[in-house]
């Protein structure tokens, strides 16, 4: 037998019947005479198990880079062009075009990276000019095992029936064209019935290789990009949604043309209720540390009308075992009527009116998903990163929404950049405290003006 015919993976038993050795005579009747080269794979796989120098060839001349060279040496006699078809297919394909089949260059990248890192062999793969076609990551163990022989077999390779012509793999053959199947030891039994039966066997595959597969799927990683990421796999579900303006919809549908709907009103009423009902005010200050009014002095300052400065509060704070502002601060304030005197009196006492305060969104994010029609008052220090996460970062559009309340000292100078920002300037004496009962009244009354103006089902009436 030629040494050609050594190169089908196959192996012999002492059991093996005579009808395997004729068939293993037809074989090597077929390949004798034929050049090596039309079976680059089994070209490859001899070179590989006998440990032969795989060099590489550009225009005739040696070279170490197989990005630059033309061919691949096999052997001192066989020198191959390494975008040469092998009938090693590729996955999803139907195997009729050569475009179907893995070249020569990426089954022998496969198997010189085949110890390399998955990021460092792609990255490889693409320095040699494989940015698509080379052998994925995870058909890379299978297509080294068969080419260093310890396995015989792989299914992806297409059958040795193609030896028999000259024509790319896939191509249909003309009628009356001989073919021959492809010998393997695990369906020696049935090579009888191949060769007198015309008609195409049902592939049955190979438990062993069944299992292969399935060990290979379970250890395979998906390489994701930032494309799949944001795609996600949870699907959304709007049948609650549905269901609930369902009913709705369908009372629209059978009122008559011109009618007045007689839900509408009704389904207006509880959120007027609601709006009506246990609603406070927030008011939102600045979270920088460098404030005049932050979370720890601002309770003492707006509800008993005394300015602390931050830092003696939170030392006072402290000392009392509260290391940490609160996030969220209530305030209560006794609303003095329109028609009395600005000192209330025993028969002119109104509503006490309460008030929220936070100095951020994520604070402000538990009064719910209205909480922004809720504000009525933003305090600044004239630092516009303040607003980044508020729902209107830009300060003109913040503070037509918002009463805009500026605090400084009153000894500052004017700052240049609240000109045109529509904010109240709030100016604290230093020094002296018995004015701060006044320009604490001051800051009530600009919030009651504007929110009697812009939102008046906050005021407690």
């Amino acid at each position: 037998m030629s040494g050609i015919a050594q190169l089908i993976p196959f192996e012999r038993h002492s059991t093996e019947s005579g009808l395997l050795n004729q068939s293993l005579r037809t074989v090597d009747r077929l390949l004798r005479g034929r050049s090596i080269s039309l079976y680059p794979l089994l070209a490859l796989r001899h070179a590989i198990k006998t440990k032969s120098p795989i060099t590489y060839v550009a225009n005739s001349e040696p070279t170490t880079s197989l990005l630059a060279a033309s061919h691949i040496v096999l052997s001192p006699t066989l020198s191959l062009p390494k975008s040469t078809t092998t009938r090693y297919s590729k996955p999803g394909t139907s195997a009729s075009s050569p475009s179907d089949f893995f070249t020569l260059e990426a089954v022998y990248l496969a198997w010189l990276l085949r110890d390399a890192p998955v990021a460092e062999y792609m990255k490889q793969a693409r320095d040699n000019g494989l940015a698509v076609g080379f052998v994925s990551v995870t058909e890379r163990k299978s297509i080294v095992e068969w080419l260093e022989g310890k396995v015989n077999d792989l299914k992806r390779i297409v059958s040795l029936a193609a030896a028999e012509s000259t024509t790319p793999p896939g191509t249909p053959t003309h009628p009356g064209a001989a073919t021959m199947p492809l010998i393997t030891p695990k369906r020696t039994a049935h090579t009888a019935d191949t060769t007198t039966t015309p008609s195409k066997r049902r592939y049955v595959a190979d438990q062993q290789d069944v299992e292969v597969v399935k060990r290979i799927k379970q250890n395979e990683v998906e390489l994701r990009d930032r494309n799949t990421v944001l795609r996600g796999t949870k699907p959304n579900n709007f049948s609650a949604l549905r269901a609930t303006y369902s009913e709705r919809l369908k009372k629209l549908k059978e009122t008559k043309p011109g009618a007045t709907p007689v839900s509408a009103p009704t389904a207006g009423l509880p959120m007027q209720s609601r709006k009506a009902k246990n609603l406070y005010p927030i008011i939102m200050i600045s979270s920088s540390p460098t404030a005049l009014i932050t979370m720890h002095n601002v309770k003492r300052f707006l509800q008993e009308s005394l300015f602390e400065s931050s830092t003696a509060a939170r030392e006072r704070a402290a000392a009392a075992g509260n290391s940490r502002a609160e996030d969220v601060i209530h305030i209560d304030r006794r609303r003095v009527p329109p028609s009395s005197s600005s000192q209330p009196t025993s028969t002119s006492r109104g509503d006490i009116q309460r008030y929220f305060v936070v100095d951020s969104t994520d604070a402000l994010q538990k009064f719910g998903a209205d909480a922004w029609e809720r504000v009525v008052c933003v305090m600044t220090t004239g630092q516009a990163w303040q607003f980044r996460p508020y729902r209107w970062s830009e300060p003109r559009a913040l503070f037509h929404h918002v009463k805009g309340v500026y605090v400084s000292w009153a000894n500052d100078p004017p700052n240049t950049k609240i000109k045109d920002w529509n904010v109240t300037e709030l100016k604290i004496d230093p020094h002296r405290r018995h004015i701060d009962k006044s320009v604490v009244a001051h800051f009530w009354q600009l919030i009651d003006d504007w929110t009697i103006t812009n939102k008046p089902w906050l005021i407690k009436s």
